[in-house]
C-alpha cells in the first residue's frame, strides 16, 4: 500500500518491473558463469591441447603469415589482431597465453619464436611493445591444412569472422606440452611428456585399439620436464596415467664437484619443473638464517644463457656435501612436487582422462581430420579432372570451337550451343569461354593429358584410402611418425625409483649426519704432488687393488684421523697446517691417487712452492729434514705454533729442503747426492732442535755436487736403493738413462758429517745421478705422464752401473703393496 513515506513506484512508459525470485537467479548466472570459463577460458580441448585463446593466437598469426621463415612482428600487432578480431577480452591475458606458447622452459615443444624479453620463472617479460614474435615451425604442424575443410569453423564473438572450433593438430599437444588452468569448481595440472615416446604410443594404439596400460607405458614411462631434473617415485604417475589423478616428485640435477682445491661444492644444473633459482637462493637463505640449514657457506648464481643454468651452493669444511644435499632436498624446492589432474574438454563437456583416454581422443580427431581432408581433396581433383577433360576436348577440335564462339551472339548463346555440340557440362563450358589463347599451343595440350593421368592416379589413390580404414590409421602413423622425427628431442628427465625425502618430524630425526665424522684414515702424498685421504677404519693400510695402469708412487704418508691436524713440510723451510676432511676420498680397496687433489692448490701456495712430506702434528716424535746443500735437523716435536704455517728449519740462501718425514732415535737417515754417494747414519746421532735452529751438517759434498734425496728408513725391514743415472748436458726428458736397484744393507753406515760410499758407476757420457730413493721394497717408478715405468730387479751391486731404462722416469717412490706398511 503506498503511503506518503512509501510512495507507489512510476513506471516508465514502454517498460515493465518483472519480480525474480534472487536465488534462482544467483543460480542460473552461476552456471552460466561456470559454463562459460569451463568451455571458453580456463579448460584445453583434449583433440588438440589448446585454450581457446592459444588456438585464436596460433590461427590469427597463421592468418597473418607469420612463418618461420618470415620476420617477427612485434606482439602488440599480433595481440591487437587477437583481440579485435577472436578473443573478446582484455590484452593482459592474451599477451600472456603468448608468452606461455614461447617459454622453453614451460612448453617442452614451444610453438610461438619470442624474439626479445619473454621472461623467466622468476622475472616476467617485457611489455608487448618491447617484443617481436613468430610462429615456431612446430605451429605449423597444429594448424597445418586448415583450408582443406578439416575441421568445424565457427563465428567469433560477433559474427564478423571465422575461427576453427579447434585445430587440425599433427601431434599430441596435449601430452606433449601440458596444460593448466583453474576453472570454476575444477582445474587441469598436466605435465608436459616426450613427443617421441607420446607418437610411439600413440602408434602402439592406432595399430593395437586395446593396448593395455602397461603397453602404452612401455612408450610413455613418465613425464618429461622441459628442466630436466629427476622424477622420484613412480607409483604416482602410474595412478595418473590410469585414473587421469596423481602425483610425483621432481629432484633437481646435482653434482658433487670441487670448487677449489680445498671447498666442496653442489653444482645444480637442472632444478624441478616451474622452479626457478631465486626461489631457490632465498629458501636456501631463510633456512639458514633460521637454522634449519646447515653447512652451507655460499650461494652463487652463474646462470646465463651461454653456459645454461649453473647454481653452486658451497659447502662449509668438515661438512658432509651427500648429508647436506639430502638436506636441502628435504628443506628447499630442489625437490618438488607436481600434481597431476588431467581434466579436459571433450565434446564440450569437461573429463578427467587417463593416459589411454587422452590418445584414444586424438587418435579419433587425427582420423577424422586425415579422412575430412582425404574428402576435400578427392573432391577438388574430380572437379579438376572435369575441366581438365573439357579442356582436352575443346583442344583437340579447337577449330570448330571457335567457329561455335564466332558465330554466336554472346556469351550465354555461346555457352549452350558448346554444350549441345561437344556434350559438354556447363562448368566445361564456361572454363573454355574463359580460357586464354596460349593455352592452345601443343605443350599445354600435353601438360594437359600428363595432369589428366596424374589427377586419375591421385583420385585412385584417395579412393582407396576412404574405403579403407586400415588406410586412414596407417597414413594417420606415418604422419606421426614424421613429426617426431622432424620436431622430437631426446629425453632431458630421469625417472628413477628412489625414495622422495620427507620433511617430518620423524624425518628430522633421523636426518644424517651433517658434519664429516672424526674417522681413522690415512692420507698419501704421491711422487706427482697429488694428495688423497684413505678411509682405513681401525687399521691402516697394508694392501690395495690397483685397477689403473696410471697411477703415482708414494712420497709420503700419514695415519691420521679425519678431522686431526697434519702438517705439510714445504721447500722452503715452512710447515703449512691443514685437516685432510676435505681431501678426496676413496676406500682402501680401491686407491687412485691420480684422482687426488694437487697438495700445493689444496693449500693454496704458490706454483713455484713444493711440498717435500707430510707430517702428524700429535706425534712426539721428532721430524727430520734434509736440504739439497747437505744439511740436517730433526725438530723437537710438541708445542707448535698455533698459527696456519711457520718456518721448521732456518735454511741459508739458496739451499731448500728436499725430504722429510718422522724420525725416532731407532731409525736411520739416509741422503743420496748428484755425485752418486750414499750415506746412511742413525737418527740418534742428530740432536732435536728447536724451530729457530739451522740444523747440523749431514753429509759432506763434492765440489758441484748436491743433495738429490733424503730420507728416514726403518732398518728392521728390507730396503732398497734405486737410483737413475744420466748426463748433466743432456736436456731433462729426453735421455731415459740407466737405473740400478740395489739392497740398502749392501751400503756400510757411515758417521754423520762424512760424504758416504758410491751408490752407481757412471759410464762413458754420464756424470751425475738424476733420480734416487731409498725405502721399503718394492721401489716403484713412475713416468712424466703418470704412467708406470719398469725398474730392473734389486740385487745388483751397490756401485754397479745399472740397465738402461725402455722410457724416461719422472720419479721413484714408495709402492702400495702387501708387503708395504705405513710409517
Amino acid at each position: 500500500m503506498a503511503t506518503r513515506d512509501n510512495p507507489p513506484t512510476v513506471v516508465p512508459a514502454g517498460e515493465r518491473i518483472e519480480d525474480v525470485d534472487v536465488s534462482a537467479e544467483m543460480q542460473g548466472s552461476f552456471l552460466e558463469y561456470a559454463y562459460s570459463v569451463i568451455h571458453s577460458r580456463a579448460l584445453p580441448d583434449a583433440r588438440d591441447g589448446l585454450k581457446p585463446v592459444q588456438r585464436r593466437i596460433l590461427f590469427q598469426m597463421t592468418e597473418m603469415g607469420l612463418r618461420p621463415d618470415r620476420g617477427h612482428v612485434k606482439s602488440s600487432r599480433v595481440v591487437g589482431d587477437v583481440m579485435g578480431k577472436l578473443h573478446p577480452h582484455g590484452d593482459a591475458p592474451i599477451y600472456d597465453a603468448m608468452v606461455r606458447l614461447a617459454q622453453d622452459f614451460v612448453m617442452r615443444v614451444p610453438l610461438i619464436d619470442g624474439h626479445g624479453n619473454f621472461g623467466s620463472l622468476d622475472d616476467g617479460p617485457a611489455a608487448p611493445r618491447y617484443t617481436e614474435a613468430r610462429l615456431q615451425a612446430a605451429a605449423l604442424a597444429l594448424t597445418d591444412n586448415l583450408d582443406e575443410d578439416v575441421v568445424d569453423f565457427v563465428p567469433n564473438y560477433d559474427n564478423s569472422f571465422q575461427q576453427p572450433g579447434v585445430l587440425p593438430a599433427a601431434f599430441p599437444n596435449l601430452l606433449v606440452n601440458g596444460a593448466s588452468g583453474i576453472a570454476v569448481g575444477m582445474a587441469t595440472n598436466m605435465a608436459p611428456h616426450n613427443l617421441i615416446e607420446v607418437v610411439g604410443a600413440a602408434r602402439h594404439l592406432l595399430e593395437n585399439p586395446d593396448a593395455t596400460l602397461d603397453e602404452l607405458m612401455s612408450f610413455v614411462p613418465g613425464p618429461d620436464l622441459p628442466s630436466g631434473g629427476t622424477i622420484i617415485g613412480l607409483e604416482g604417475i602410474k595412478d595418473a596415467y590410469a585414473t587421469g589423478r596423481g602425483a610425483f616428485k621432481t629432484r633437481a640435477r646435482v653434482s658433487i664437484e670441487p670448487i677449489t682445491a680445498r671447498k666442496t661444492g653442489l653444482i645444480v644444473t637442472e632444478l624441478p619443473y616451474l622452479v626457478g633459482t631465486e626461489r631457490v637462493i632465498e629458501k636456501i637463505k631463510d633456512g639458514v638464517n633460521a637454522k634449519k640449514i646447515n653447512g652451507i657457506s655460499d650461494v652463487t648464481d652463474l646462470t646465463d644463457r651461454k653456459h645454461g643454468m649453473r647454481l653452486v651452493i658451497g659447502i662449509k669444511t668438515g661438512f658432509s656435501p651427500d648429508a647436506v644435499l639430502e638436506q636441502l632436498y628435504r628443506l628447499t624446492p630442489l625437490e618438488d612436487s607436481f600434481s597431476i589432474n588431467n581434466v579436459a574438454l571433450v565434446e564440450g563437456q569437461p573429463r578427467t582422462l587417463g593416459l589411454k583416454d587422452l590418445l584414444t581422443v586424438y587418435i579419433e580427431h587425427r582420423l577424422d581430420v586425415v579422412r575430412r581432408r582425404s574428402e576435400y581433396r578427392l573432391a577438388r581433383r574430380l572437379e579438376r579432372l572435369h575441366l581438365v577433360e573439357g579442356l582436352l576436348v575443346a583442344i583437340l577440335d579447337i577449330d570448330e570451337v571457335i567457329q561455335v564462339i564466332r558465330s554466336s551472339d554472346d556469351g550465354e548463346q555461346a555457352k549452350s550451343r558448346l554444350i549441345d555440340v561437344f556434350d559438354l557440362s556447363e562448368l566445361q563450358a564456361d572454363y573454355i569461354l574463359e580460357l586464354r589463347l596460349r593455352r592452345l599451343t601443343r605443350f599445354s595440350r600435353i601438360e594437359l593429358e600428363a595432369e589428366r593421368d596424374r589427377l586419375r592416379t591421385e583420385i585412385a589413390e584417395l579412393q582407396a584410402i576412404l574405403a579403407d580404414p586400415a588406410r586412414i590409421r596407417a597414413l594417420v602413423s606415418a604422419e606421426l611418425d614424421e613429426v617426431a622425427e622432424k620436431f622430437g628431442t631426446p629425453r632431458r628427465t630421469l625417472l628413477t625409483e628412489a625414495r622422495p625425502s620427507v620433511a617430518t618430524s620423524s624425518a628430522r630425526k633421523n636426518a644424517p649426519v651433517l658434519e664429516i665424522v672424526d674417522a681413522p684414515c690415512e692420507v698419501l702424498l704421491s711422487t706427482t704432488g697429488r694428495a688423497i685421504r684413505v678411509d682405513i677404519g681401525e687399521e691402516p693400510v697394508t694392501a690395495v687393488a690397483r685397477r689403473r695402469s696410471k697411477h703415482d708412487a708414494i712420497r709420503s704418508r700419514v695415519v691420521t684421523t679425519t678431522r686431526s691436524e697434519i702438517g705439510a713440510i714445504t721447500a722452503s723451510g715452512k710447515l703449512v697446517r691443514f685437516t685432510a676432511v676435505d681431501l678426496p676420498s676413496v676406500p682402501a680397496n680401491s686407491i687412485q691417487l691420480a684422482a687426488g687433489a694437487r697438495i700445493t692448490d689444496y693449500l693454496a701456495l704458490s706454483a713455484k712452492e713444493t711440498i717435500v712430506a707430510l707430517v702428524p702434528l700429535s706425534s712426539e716424535i721428532p721430524i727430520a729434514l734434509g736440504t739439497r746443500q747437505g744439511v740436517v735437523k730433526r725438530v723437537t716435536p710438541g708445542a707448535w705454533p698455533s698459527r696456519p704455517e711457520f718456518e721448521v728449519v732456518s735454511l741459508k740462501p739458496g739451499d731448500d729442503v728436499v725430504g722429510a718425514a718422522l724420525a725416532p732415535d731407532d731409525r736411520e737417515l739416509v741422503f743420496i747426492t748428484s755425485s752418486a754417494q750414499l750415506l746412511r747414519f742413525g737418527a740418534s746421532t742428530v740432536r732435536p732442535q728447536g724451530l729457530a735452529a739451522g740444523g747440523m751438517a749431514g753429509i759432506s759434498l763434492a765440489a758441484g755436487a748436491n743433495v738429490i734425496y733424503f730420507g728416514v728408513v726403518d732398518p728392521a725391514v728390507e730396503n732398497v736403493v734405486a737410483t737413475v743415472s744420466t748426463s748433466s748436458s743432456t736436456i731433462a726428458g729426453t735421455d731415459a738413462g740407466r737405473a740400478k736397484v740395489s739392497d740398502l744393507s749392501e751400503f756400510p753406515g757411515k758417521g754423520r758429517a762424512t760424504g758416504g760410499v758410491r751408490a752407481h758407476a757412471f759410464l762413458k757420457g754420464e756424470d751425475v745421478l738424476g733420480l734416487a730413493w731409498a725405502g721399503p721394497s718394492p721401489a716403484l717408478a713412475v713416468g712424466t705422464d703418470g704412467a708406470a715405468r719398469t725398474l730392473p730387479a734389486s740385487g745388483a751391486r751397490r756401485d754397479a752401473s745399472g740397465t738402461p731404462l725402455d722410457a724416461v722416469v719422472g720419479s721413484i717412490g714408495q709402492a702400495l703393496s702387501p708387503e708395504t706398511t705405513s710409517g
